[in-house]
C-alpha cells in the first residue's frame, strides 16, 4: 500500500531545464512514476521528449527565456491545457557565472540572478495560484544547491540566487501549505554532467572534490529520481519548507 503513495499516474509536471542533465533525469523519474511531463526550455528537449513517450507518457515541449517572467502565464494555461490541470512543479532552470567577487558585473548579476531566483518565485507563484483554484494542493520543488549552504568562490550571484532559493522554500511553504500545496527543495552536490565535466577531466580538481566526498563518486542524474519523486508524490504530504541534500555525504565531511 505505501508503495502507491509514489504513483503519480493521472499528474501532470512541469520541469524547466529540462533538455539534458539532472532536468532530463528528473522528467525521466517523474514519467516513470507515472506523470506527463511539460519541459519549458530555451533548446530543443528530443532527447528527454523521446524518452518520457518511450514510456507511455505525454510530453509537451514549451520554449521560453525564463529569465523574462512575462512569459509566465501563457506557460502555465499552456500545462494546463495539456490534462485540463497541473499538479507539480520542478524548478530546475538555472545558470552559473564565474568570476572574481571584486571584478563580478552587474549583467552576470542580474543574468544568474533573474533566471536562478526571480523566476522560480514568480513561476511557482503563477502555478500555486493553479493549485488553490483546483483545490487539490499540489507539489513545487525547488533545485538548490551546496550553495545554498556554503559560500563557494567566483560565483557571488549563483550563491546569492541559490541561497535564495533555499531561503523563499521555506516562506512559500510557510504560507501555501495551508491550501495542500507542499514547497520543498533539493540540493544536489557534485554531479557527473555535461556541466561538471571539465573538472572531472582535471585530474587534481577530481581527486579533490572525490576525497571530500563520503560516497567516494559523483553523484549521477539518476540519484535524484527517488528525492525528486517522493517530493512530487502523496508520500511527502507532511513534508513542508524542508531542503534535501543528494550530496554523497558532502555537507557532512
Amino acid at each position: 500500500m505505501v508503495l502507491q503513495t509514489f504513483n503519480l499516474a493521472g499528474k501532470t509536471a512541469i520541469v524547466t531545464g529540462c533538455n539534458t542533465g539532472l532536468g532530463q533525469g528528473m522528467a525521466l523519474a517523474l514519467a516513470q512514476a507515472g506523470a506527463d511531463v511539460v519541459g519549458v526550455n530555451v533548446t530543443d528537449p528530443d532527447e528527454t521528449k523521446a524518452g518520457v513517450e518511450a514510456l507511455g507518457r505525454k510530453f509537451l515541449d514549451l520554449r521560453a527565456n525564463l529569465g523574462d517572467i512575462s512569459c509566465i502565464p501563457d506557460l502555465v494555461a499552456q500545462a494546463k491545457a495539456l490534462n485540463g490541470e497541473v499538479h507539480i512543479l520542478v524548478n530546475n532552470a538555472g545558470i552559473i557565472r564565474r568570476e572574481d567577487a571584486i571584478k563580478f558585473s552587474e549583467a552576470d548579476w542580474d543574468d544568474v540572478m533573474d533566471l536562478n531566483l526571480k523566476s522560480v518565485f514568480f513561476l511557482s507563484q503563477a502555478v500555486a495560484k493553479a493549485f488553490i483554484a483546483q483545490g487539490k494542493g499540489g507539489k513545487i520543488i525547488n533545485i538548490a544547491s551546496m550553495l545554498s549552504f556554503q559560500g563557494g568562490v567566483r560565483v557571488p550571484s549563483y550563491t546569492a540566487s541559490k541561497s535564495g532559493v533555499m531561503g523563499i522554500t521555506r516562506l512559500m511553504a510557510n504560507e501555501w501549505a495551508q491550501h495542500g500545496v507542499n514547497v520543498n527543495a533539493i540540493a544536489p552536490g557534485y554531479m557527473a554532467t555535461n556541466n561538471t565535466a571539465a573538472l572531472r577531466a582535471d585530474e587534481q580538481r577530481n581527486s579533490a572534490i572525490l576525497d571530500r566526498i563520503p560516497a567516494g563518486r559523483w553523484g549521477k542524474p539518476e540519484d535524484l529520481a527517488g528525492p525528486v519523486v517522493f517530493l512530487a508524490s502523496t508520500a511527502s504530504d507532511y513534508v513542508n519548507g524542508y531542503t534535501v541534500a543528494v550530496d554523497g555525504g558532502w555537507l557532512a565531511r
